[in-house]
């Protein structure tokens, strides 16, 4: 007896930053593809006029997809490109790991990436390796500049010229702004007023 195999439900995620662009080649590229690989397109979100560095809480149609992703109503979730889903390696690295725990797939039409392959499945190999990268990053930034302030003295238990905010916070707003983000975006993003901003970005860090 021949068992039959359904397709793979697939899900086509665009985006462009401005509402003068237009989503359209992308999806035409991701359909095309889906066709090709024997997928059924399940359904297709579009985020208009969004930066790629806002977060999943500002992209409705991110959020969208996701939400989806955890109910479990598709095999794949397909992209154009890899900068279409985010531009910090730390969102990124939290959407493979948000996938990959669910059993969804993702393919990347640019980059040539199928995790439904052998070989695309290495890629959820890598991605642990990525996020403990950027969290010693992050933390070896905080403690140098820990140990640079306690050098010169220290004040009610906080290192003088410390800004009063925690190593996580402050780790995350450093993060922020290495990747261009402005003042306001990243205190929006870090959860903080624009003033704690300026003082954690005007505390040097060795």
């Amino acid at each position: 007896m021949t068992k039959i195999t359904k397709p793979l439900r697939v899900a086509l995620y665009a985006r462009v930053s401005t509402d003068k662009q237009s989503t359209e080649n992308q999806l035409i590229e991701l359909r095309q593809a889906a066709e090709r690989m024997g997928w059924a397109v399940a359904a297709e979100f579009v985020d208009h006029g969004i930066s790629g560095a806002k977060g999943r809480k500002d992209r409705p149609q991110l959020d969208a997809l996701l939400k989806g992703v955890a109910r479990k109503d598709f095999d794949v979730v397909a992209s154009w490109s890899v900068d279409r889903l985010g531009r910090s390696l730390i969102d990124l690295v939290t959407l493979l790991q948000e996938l990959h725990h669910t059993g969804v797939d993702l393919y990347l039409h640019q980059q040539g990436i199928n995790t439904t392959s052998p070989a695309g499945k290495a890629l959820f190999g890598m991605m642990g390796v990525f996020a403990e990268f950027e969290r010693g990053m992050i933390q070896e930034r905080v403690k140098a500049g820990m140990a640079r302030a306690k050098a010169k003295g220290t004040k009610s238990g906080n290192a003088i010229g410390r800004p009063g905010v925690g190593d996580a916070v402050e780790g995350h707003i450093r993060a922020l702004r290495a990747e261009g983000l402005g003042m306001l975006k990243i205190a929006k993003q870090a959860g903080c007023g624009v003033s704690v901003v300026q003082r954690v970005l005007a505390t040097p860090v060795l």
